[in-house]
């Protein structure tokens, strides 16, 4: 028998899931209208769709971490290059079309697998995840490097499920505040590769990417506070080891309802991160 509860949750995942695919919809019209125009204007035209929307990606008017993004979606042209384990290489490319960008430059393409440990310092105290640097490299390279530049200094984490028990964080440019349009669509100019999806399960304490698509992986991400039941199309790079317990009495608070009325928005505690450091053994 579903309970009340349990079809709140049915009900947020689908109205994800019909926000994604009308966004790859739009995404594959705008590539095919892109085609009938000169190369320049297609290769300007497709990095103006691909930063657009990131969910549980970047998004359109209200996105996040959630809605599963759907496996048919066709991979985007100039895919980054994954994780080469005999060269130990990962490869970023760039993606500045939405204009919602915080560049400090692009990670190192060479990058190492010894495990790591990410500290979230904000303003409620810290949250301290261990990252999965053998399944996820790139992923955990990519936020060394945003780490080193102070990217995610002072911002604000700018969504929140209460029945979808996510809150995602990485936007740089978010104003977490209900009302900016914007918020959700910011990232660092670059993109890179799904990882670690096999078997991938989104429970409590799991760190993954939001996306708004196959491999359109930037700088936000969601940490996982109760059941989802997500499909795996999120990378999986880490887990929160100690301050779980922040998030969740900030989803006690509640949360600034999105135009979309599907449950989630800012929410009303702001969560705000101060320093992100992570270490790592040799």
């Amino acid at each position: 028998m579903v309970t009340g509860k349990d079809r709140q949750k049915q009900l947020a995942r689908e109205h994800y899931e019909r926000q994604l695919r009308a966004r790859v919809e739009r995404e594959q019209k705008s590539r095919r209208n892109a085609i009938i125009g000169t190369t320049a204007a297609v290769v300007v035209v497709i990095g103006g769709v691909v930063a657009a929307t990131t969910l549980l990606g970047r998004d359109d008017s209200d996105a996040t971490a959630s809605a599963s993004a759907s496996a048919s979606s066709k991979p985007l042209a100039n895919d980054p290059k994954p994780y080469d384990p005999a060269k130990g290489t990962c490869g970023y490319v760039a993606d500045e079309g939405s204009g919602q960008v915080k560049n400090v430059g692009m990670p190192p393409e060479k990058v190492s697998t010894a495990p790591a440990t990410m500290t979230i310092k904000t303003n409620l105290g810290d949250i301290v995840a261990r990252l999965d640097s053998e399944k996820a490299p790139c992923t955990v390279n990519s936020f060394k490097f945003l780490a080193s530049k102070d990217y995610f200094d002072n911002s604000k984490c700018h969504r929140m499920g209460t029945d979808f028990p996510i809150l995602q964080c990485g936007d740089p440019l978010a104003k977490a505040d209900g009302k900016n349009p914007t918020d959700g669509q910011g990232g660092p100019g670059y993109r890179f590769a799904n990882e670690n999806l096999a078997g991938a399960k989104y429970t409590r304490g799991v760190l993954a990417m939001a996306n708004s698509g196959p491999n359109t992986n930037g700088s936000q991400f969601f940490i996982v506070f109760g059941d989802t039941g997500l499909t795996p199309d999120y990378t999986p790079f880490g887990t929160v080891t100690k301050g779980l317990e922040i998030v969740d009495k900030v989803a006690k608070k509640g949360v600034i309802p999105s135009a979309g009325g599907d449950g989630t928005g800012a929410p009303k505690q702001p969560v705000v991160i101060k320093d992100v450091t992570i270490t790592s053994k040799s």
